[in-house]
């Protein structure tokens, strides 16, 4: 959750009335009359179509202008002018739109205050939020927002969207403009307690409500560094992968610290203004994503923004990031910084604390298997596929009620195929995601009792190379 927005009262001068309306829109037994506070021109701007679309996401709640000035000028195309609405989920001041209004470019700013989940029904909420080019998600409670999934308010803002206007939030407003909304329902989640328990009840998430063009699989987080968000954000983006809330196995974090704020333009190309950003990348399973139990999530990759810097959410990057790893809700290094890798042809190197291992051909067939269960776990295990039919077996051991978690990261070079099977050949488990350089995962608990014989069995479906695949190999 966020703190509540700015409550100081209006105070409308003689001067100012001419500039502002305010309205009640109705009133309910059980809430407060819906608020209508319009700034500008009374009149709508009205013209065939829009430059758009347009994204601001904003580590606090606060208007940043440099990225509310390049959004409005990118919707109008550099001429005219644009009507903007701030919804609100609690509050009586207009903080957003005494700023918005004094921007070059706005034609009127209508603050919207919403008190019940029923308001996003609201005739006059959604005419105002159909006629507007940019709606603007003000910080507070995020958990209000979601609440109007599935009204009309969801399918008026999408319209904005549609019709080339943007949209745009801090804080609370930042956290649901991401395809997966952490909620903050029930509490608010901490690193500490988000990593020593990953399923712990203050994380919660809605999906589903909005998803913008350039921006799936996407989880925001706000007040990024000043409240040391970075170890939720990877809890975060554990259960998103775990949970299958993201689609590809894959999940990218996006964190904004206070103050700061990120452009995103129509291509998809998020530029930073303010004192940094990072996008937090989980590309495999989690090793160890369980409830009542610490995380052990290991090689996430981390991007770091500073002012000016950019990420392309269209195309994203495959270098420029970081590694970091937390092993039993530890991480093992400052979570903020890091060297970046800035050549992804090399294989990452072995999570902190174990073993490495390269293939040792041939290693065609179970019999002919390299044995790694000696290795100390977390183990990265290398290799490649020599052919088109190359196939590589690895044979480990695993003890009653442990779990054997296999993330491979596969080049792009060639399409290869994950399967675990028994000592006698059986297939358990396996992966085979489509197209070159599609990483692989599987995981398996052994059940029975006692110790038994297990075989990792890499092959190549389509292309063959010289690149190395890496597989991160753990046990819990």
């Amino acid at each position: 959750m966020s703190p509540s927005r700015h409550s100081r009262r209006l105070a409308v001068t003689a001067a100012a009335a001419a500039l502002l309306t305010v309205a009640p829109l109705g009133v309910t037994a059980a809430h407060a009359q819906v608020t209508r506070v319009r700034q500008g021109s009374a009149t709508d701007a009205s013209r065939a179509s829009w430059s758009g679309p347009a994204y601001t996401m904003n580590g606090s709640g606060g208007i940043v202008t440099a990225t509310m000035t390049r959004a409005i000028d990118a919707i109008r195309g550099g001429a005219g002018a644009i009507d903007v609405v701030v919804v609100a989920g609690s509050g009586s001041g207009t903080p957003e739109c005494d700023v918005i209004t004094g921007l070059t470019g706005v034609n009127s700013c209508t603050t919207l205050t919403l008190t019940a989940t029923a308001d996003g029904n609201n005739s006059q909420v959604n005419t105002d939020i159909r006629n507007a080019e940019f709606v603007y998600f003000a910080g507070g409670d995020q958990c209000r927002y979601v609440a109007w999934k599935g009204t009309a308010l969801e399918a008026s803002v999408e319209s904005v969207v549609a019709k080339g206007g943007g949209v745009g939030g801090g804080s609370a407003g930042h956290h649901v403009n991401s395809d997966v909304v952490y909620d903050a329902c029930t509490a608010s989640a901490t690193s500490a307690g988000a990593l020593a328990n990953p399923y712990d009840r203050s994380l919660t998430f809605t999906t589903g409500m909005f998803r913008w063009p350039n921006y799936a699989n996407t989880i925001n987080d706000s007040h990024f560094v000043t409240r040391d968000r970075m170890g939720r954000t990877i809890a975060f983006v554990a259960r998103a992968v775990k949970d299958g809330l993201v689609t590809g196995g894959k999940a990218w974090g996006v964190g904004v610290e206070e103050g700061a704020s990120l452009f995103v333009d129509r291509a998809g190309r998020a530029t930073l203004s303010g004192p940094s950003a990072y996008v937090v990348l989980g590309d495999h399973q989690p090793e160890v994503a369980a409830s009542r139990q610490p995380l052990t999530y290991l090689n996430v990759k981390i991007w770091k923004l500073t002012n000016g810097q950019s990420y392309d959410f269209a195309n994203r990057p495959s270098c420029g990031y970081y590694l970091r790893s937390v092993r039993a809700g530890v991480p093992d290094g400052n979570l903020y910084d890091g060297t970046p890798v800035t050549d992804c042809s090399s294989t990452p190197p072995p999570p902190s604390g174990g073993s490495s291992y390269a293939e040792v051909e041939p290693n065609d067939s179970r019999t002919a298997a390299n044995d790694i269960a000696g290795l100390t776990y977390p183990a990265t295990v290398t290799g490649d596929m020599k052919s088109t039919t190359d196939r590589d077996y690895f044979s480990l051991t695993l003890g009653a009620g442990q779990t054997l978690t296999v993330n491979c990261a596969i080049p792009s070079a060639y399409d290869a195929d994950l399967y675990l099977l028994s000592a006698s050949g059986s297939t358990l488990a396996r992966s085979v995601n489509d197209g070159a350089g599609a990483d692989e995962s599987l995981t398996l608990t052994r059940t029975a009792s006692g110790t038994a014989t297990y075989h990792l069995d890499l092959e190549a479906y389509a292309g063959s190379g010289t690149a190395d695949y890496a597989c991160a190999v753990a046990k819990s």
